[in-house]
């Protein structure tokens, strides 16, 4: 039995320290790693969602890598020769050819090319959430106004990246899909049909589109997204965390455990969580079987198509709108089936994309905020967020109003009709019931502040009267419950020439819509009230 000497362990010491300083020396790099090991993450399961959006783009490129070397992004015809005999001797695109051989010639091709996909929808799933996840709690005000917008590009990229991946193939579902993207550009007056003809080559679907495809979805959209990605973690790092409000959290004290050694090592492990729970969805459940559905042919018409989900609310948009909202003008059509929707999507886009800077200019609200709010305590921007989910998924049923109507034996156009109330009324609907739910939980927190938890217990006083025996709140609880800020409606104040202008009373007029029905918070002598009158 050997061991090693103490000189051949110093030396590897002396080698490893060496190596370290000078990578030091020329990069500083110490520094960074103990400032970033320092920062606190806190410990609440919301902030996860931002990491399964990270570590499912991960699998993304692991899984995009491998497939890179096996697809050919050509549209050039041939037979298909391959191991799946339903469609040997059909011809198809050399891109329609390469994805089957893929699945059926390749070891572990469908599987990866599950994986792929699989992680793709959750990539994109977990960057919504997130985003709603940061709208609901506020964590997006200042200064975090910018890396909303960031995020928020990475959710358009992420739809854009995930479209031209699912494209690629050439089957029937993508053809159609590509279809669907050149009606829409064709409808756009004026430059239409030229940038259509731009983008495909030529008349549809001409011959370099899955080409062009390819070099966006494997080399420009995943540069952007990391670039994108690598400026939302500076950011993170830089304005540190929200957290939710607590004893001993304040807007400068961060909570949680440090990232260096603690986090890391629990972020590693979750990553493989994520990676192993990819891969049993990609190995029991089948994705995209576009052996099924064959190459794109643009004579037959499928039912039951289906885009992804990310992408469902276009299509939808164009399915709810009216017959007939076309003229002739000019001598161009005028085709504003097209137009509205693509109006509409646009502007609710913007909206979405500067919502926190239209939210601090109508609050007048220029403080930095730490701590992230409680859904019920801001109420107006509650049932804002609750209308905008409820008119996104509208426009995303009605993507599958045929399947609607086909598994429940329902009218096609009483479908139509009624997701046309849901995108149109909806929004209104739970704009109000979410805001009087907001007000109502609030409420029932200063009841519960003030006399505390209902305990079921009836005791009867020396005069005969019963009462309910109340369990007051322990400081966690009540601190969670008392410990957000009331805002009133801005003032209106004569400017520098002593007029008062229509944009400051249209200001002040959404700041009063903004602030109405507020409930403000127990204030310290109402607390000690309460607790004198339960003692």
């Amino acid at each position: 039995m050997s061991t090693a000497s103490p000189t051949t362990d110093t030396q590897k010491r002396s080698f490893t320290t060496s190596a370290a300083v000078y990578v030091n020396e020329r990069t500083s790099i110490a520094g960074f790693i103990k400032e970033l090991g320092r920062k606190a993450f806190p410990d609440h399961w919301s902030f996860l969602l931002g990491e399964v959006a990270l570590f499912s783009f991960v699998v993304i490129l692991i899984s995009g890598t491998f497939l890179t070397f096996f697809f050919q992004a050509s549209m050039a015809e041939v037979h298909y020769d391959g191991s799946y005999v339903p469609l040997k001797g059909v011809e198809m695109s050399v891109a329609m050819a390469s994805t089957l051989d893929i699945s059926f010639d390749v070891r572990g091709g469908l599987f990866v090319r599950q994986m792929h996909h699989w992680a793709a929808l959750l990539f994109v799933a977990a960057i919504g959430l997130h985003m709603l996840r940061i709208y609901f709690t506020g964590a997006f005000r200042k200064p975090r106004e910018f890396n909303w917008v960031i995020g928020f590009t990475l959710f358009i990229l992420a739809m854009a990246e995930g479209f031209t991946g699912y494209s690629l193939p050439d089957d029937l579902l993508s053809g159609n899909g590509l279809r669907i993207i050149d009606g829409l550009v064709k409808g756009i007056p004026v430059i239409g049909t030229w940038t259509s003809f731009l983008i495909f080559g030529g008349e549809f679907p001409g011959t370099q589109i899955v080409g062009r495809l390819y070099s966006l979805h494997i080399m420009i959209l995943p540069a952007l997204v990391i670039a994108f990605i690598a400026l939302h973690l500076v950011f993170v790092v830089v304005h540190k965390h929200t957290q939710y409000a607590g004893p001993g959290k304040t807007q400068q004290n961060a909570v949680g455990p440090p990232i260096l050694p603690i986090y890391a090592a629990k972020a590693g492990g979750f990553f493989f969580i994520i990676f192993g729970v990819i891969a049993l969805i990609a190995a029991l459940f089948t994705i995209n079987p576009i052996w099924n559905y064959g190459p794109y042919d643009p004579s037959p018409v499928s039912a039951g198509t289906q885009p992804d989900w990310y992408i469902g609310f276009a299509d939808g948009a164009l399915r709810l709108i009216p017959p007939g909202w076309e003229f002739v003008w000019l001598d161009r059509t005028w085709s504003f089936n097209i137009i509205v929707p693509l109006v509409a999507i646009g502007i609710f886009i913007v909206l979405v994309l500067m919502y926190p800077f239209i939210e601090a200019w109508i609050t007048g609200d220029k403080r930095e905020h730490h701590i992230a709010d409680r859904p019920r305590n801001a109420p107006t921007r509650t049932a804002i967020g609750a209308a905008g989910v409820t008119f996104y998924a509208g426009l995303w049923a009605a993507a599958s109003s045929d399947i609607l109507a086909t598994h429940f034996w329902l009218t096609m156009e009483g479908v139509i009709h009624a997701l046309q109330a849901v995108v149109v009324i909806g929004p209104f609907i739970a704009y109000f019931i979410t805001k009087r739910v907001c007000i109502a939980l609030q409420k029932k927190d200063r009841e519960i502040v003030l006399h505390g938890y209902e305990s079921g217990r009836i005791v009867r006083l020396p005069g005969g009267e019963y009462i309910e025996v109340h369990e007051p709140l322990d400081e966690y609880d009540r601190w969670r419950l008392v410990s957000f800020e009331s805002y009133a409606p801005l003032m209106i104040r004569p400017n520098a020439r002593g007029k008062i202008t229509a944009g400051q009373r249209f200001r002040a007029s959404l700041s009063r819509w903004f602030f109405e029905d507020r409930i403000a918070p127990v204030t310290k002598g109402e607390l000690e009230s309460g607790h004198g009158e339960h003692h």
